[in-house]
């Protein structure tokens, strides 16, 4: 049996660290853990828990709506789906913004007109313009790993933010009692990551890195 089929395993660890460490990380996890058991009226639950902690956290408004729309609470999917798109506007979440509106045409509703500012501020040659902060961080000195996600990470991520993920990731690694000998668990982290970080497979896929 592999890890991530143990559903009822994963769900009782995530209980467990929103009882002790509650944030709004692991109340997303949680959310996502009850939707793979298709335990929609706790998901559903769990990703309100995740609102309230972290209110820009716009893939939680997206898989809020996604629930709710499936547990017949069509009515209050809409205001959250509001909500989240303008939220994931401001913020750059280009995939969850585009799969929000999606699901707000689907029920009928107005896709909101945004006009987002681009940022004044002005950034210098060792600061990247952090996509989960919104403000300028640090550049770290090198991509944080291999490959093509290593490099989306290095090019719209700050130093303070990557090291924020260390923290938490250090607490998926103990809570999840993770052994990255094993690939099934190396995957769990890396899932971890992005929805930590806010980034989804496609927009990894389709980067370019600069090049000098």
């Amino acid at each position: 049996m592999s890890y991530m089929s143990n559903i009822e395993e994963r769900i009782a660890q995530w209980e467990k660290m929103t009882a002790e460490a509650p944030d709004g990380m692991s109340w997303f996890s949680l959310g996502n853990a009850y939707r793979d058991a298709e335990r929609d009226a706790e998901a559903a639950a769990a990703y309100e828990n995740a609102i309230q902690l972290d209110p820009t956290m716009s893939r939680a408004y997206q898989l809020l709506g996604q629930t709710l729309i499936k547990i017949d609470r069509k009515h209050e999917a809409g205001p959250m789906l509001t909500q989240g798109y303008n939220i994931a506007a401001k913020r750059g979440d280009v995939m969850p913004q585009k799969a929000i509106g999606e699901l707000l045409q689907k029920l009928g509703l107005a896709v909101p007109e945004v006009e987002v500012e681009k940022p004044t501020v002005e950034i210098t040659g060792d600061q990247v313009l952090d996509r989960l902060t919104g403000t300028p961080g640090n550049k770290m000195p090198d991509p944080p790993m291999r490959g093509k996600l290593g490099q989306f990470i290095f090019a719209h991520y700050s130093m303070e933010t990557w090291r924020n993920w260390i923290a938490q990731g250090t607490k998926v690694i103990n809570e999840l009692r993770l052994d990255f000998s094993r690939d099934d668990h190396q995957k769990v982290y890396d899932q971890h990551m992005m929805e930590y970080l806010n980034i989804t497979q496609e927009e990894v896929d389709n980067f370019v890195p600069e090049t000098k």
